[in-house]
């Protein structure tokens, strides 16, 4: 059977949880308009967030790999066009490195777009009444490197291999009680919002 990976990050930012690692945890070994969903957590490090990713393409072999990453104050799923070769730290990472102004591939192409379907899942998203649209910006921390790393490490080895990525917002429990108040959805959302995403990719492989 095909697979399709999809991986969440520890939590980073003082945040004791991370909302992208409980949701894909939720989603492992179903089988979803027949892919089964494999999953894996990366490290909020740099270089190490790639290299993690890329073991886990390895090992699995999926037809396709959905990176999911927390973006907190969004309101909603970003389904993510385009990865850039920027990385720009804002906080450090989890082993205190905080990267400024530096390319996440040297030498690399400026950018590269998701090759899922992004229009079609956010549109998907939108019909079934879970808060989603197509984003432009997917930052310059870990979550546009990992974006960005798993691009060109699959155009270069496994080009038929489709991936892109998707930004969740915080979870009900990062939100209750935050002072200022923070945007948040709960996480039964987010996870019908996965395998929404992932039924939209499933239609779109060639069978």
């Amino acid at each position: 059977m095909s697979r399709i990976l999809l991986t969440g990050f520890e939590p980073f930012g003082g945040e004791k949880v991370n909302p992208s690692e409980l949701a894909v945890k939720q989603l492992e070994g179903k089988i979803i308009a027949g892919l089964e969903v494999v999953t894996g957590i990366l490290p909020v490090v740099t270089v190490k967030c790639i290299d993690e990713a890329v073991k886990l393409i390895e090992k699995y072999q999926p037809v396709a790999v959905i990176n999911v990453g927390q973006a907190g104050g969004r309101v909603e799923l970003s389904i993510e066009k385009v990865a850039i070769n920027v990385k720009d730290y804002r906080i450090p990472d989890n082993e205190g490195n905080q990267i400024r102004y530096a390319p996440v591939v040297e030498g690399g192409p400026d950018a590269y777009f998701a090759t899922i379907p992004v229009e079609k899942i956010a549109d998907t998203l939108v019909e079934k009444v879970i808060p989603a649209s197509v984003s432009y910006t997917a930052g310059t921390y870990c979550c546009n490197e990992v974006f960005y790393g798993v691009s060109h490490y699959l155009r270069n080895n496994k080009p038929a291999v489709l991936n892109g990525f998707i930004h969740i917002p915080f979870i009900l429990e990062q939100a209750a009680g935050a002072k200022p108040a923070r945007p948040s959805m709960p996480l039964e959302v987010i996870v019908k919002g996965l395998e929404t995403a992932v039924e939209v990719v499933a239609e779109g492989l060639v069978k």
